[in-house]
């Protein structure tokens, strides 16, 4: 018997919400502190949604190439992950993870057979990978852009590496997502959204059923 499917919701922004995705049976929540993302919430509603998370869901923080005062800010808040979602190298997110003491996941942006390929780096750096979407060159925020990526491209990540999905799931798409790339994890955040930034209850317990569902 496999272990249930980890169902993250990223990108709460309000109490009320954060309820809703607990209640719908969420494992983790994410909170967003980069503020070119209409996901962004300002470090003291962090602080604020990190407690009420507290002992009911597991709470992660999402950064983008922070510099060391914002980790130890976050790091001060006591959530149970940190996600960096930036350019960060291996060593940086080795440095991050020993400054913050704080579980990390790290984001890997999946395009071609080279960004499968690097994966490997932060194997043994971060505690958890999150396979995403490659963003278009143009784009002005690395992630929750709605896109997804060709999930083939998987075949040639090391089948023993446990991963989180993320990159364009709906509550439409992801039940063939768990059952054909059968990752440990899945990640959402636009696609429980009826405009960016504005997460619908109906929408992530539909999300959070259709998992379960499959898995």
């Amino acid at each position: 018997m496999s272990d249930p499917v980890i169902i993250k919701i990223c990108g709460i922004k309000t109490k009320a919400l954060l309820d809703a995705s607990i209640a719908a049976g969420a494992d983790m929540v994410g909170f967003v502190h980069f503020a070119r993302s209409p996901r962004h919430v300002d470090i003291d509603t962090v602080g604020e949604l990190i407690s009420q998370a507290r002992g009911r869901v597991e709470s992660c923080v999402l950064l983008v190439n922070p510099d060391n005062t914002l980790v130890a800010q976050v790091a001060a808040l006591g959530p149970d992950w940190i996600q960096l979602h930036g350019p960060e190298t291996p060593h940086r997110v080795a440095t991050i993870r020993d400054e913050a003491g704080i579980a990390i996941i790290k984001a890997c942006p999946i395009g071609g057979p080279e960004d499968v390929v690097a994966v490997k780096g932060f194997a043994d750096v971060a505690d958890r990978i999150l396979l995403d979407a490659k963003p278009p060159r143009q784009a002005e925020r690395p992630g929750g852009l709605g896109h997804s990526f060709d999930w083939s491209l998987l075949k040639g990540l090391d089948p023993d590496l446990p991963f989180m999905l993320s990159g364009g799931l709906t509550p439409e798409t992801v039940g063939e997502a768990v059952r054909s790339v059968r990752p440990m994890g899945v990640d959402v955040s636009s696609g429980v959204e009826t405009a960016p930034g504005v997460k619908d209850a109906a929408l992530i317990s539909a999300f959070v059923r259709a998992v379960r569902d499959a898995g």
